[in-house]
């Protein structure tokens, strides 16, 4: 069964959207197809961060100022 979708209005670079378009030429591939998959892979990408940050949060962290401490320390400072 298909999606049923919403339509949305998006505002594009100029460069990005003439290479969508070109693309969804190439492909046969819709512009809405495209963007579509490009923001599910960046919400898939955004729940892999939030797992990850989740299995550290009993981590302990260091201070930016013990960051750069060690790096003058170490001379890259």
């Amino acid at each position: 069964m298909a999606t049923k979708r919403k339509p949305s209005t998006i505002y594009l670079d100029p460069r990005i959207a003439q290479a969508v378009k070109m693309k969804a030429a190439i492909t046969g591939e819709s512009i809405s197809d495209q963007v579509n998959d490009a923001l599910s892979e960046s919400l898939k990408q955004d729940e892999e961060d939030l797992r990850i940050l989740r299995g550290r949060k009993g981590e302990r962290g260091r201070s930016f100022e013990d960051v750069l401490k060690d790096m003058k320390r170490d001379g890259l400072l």
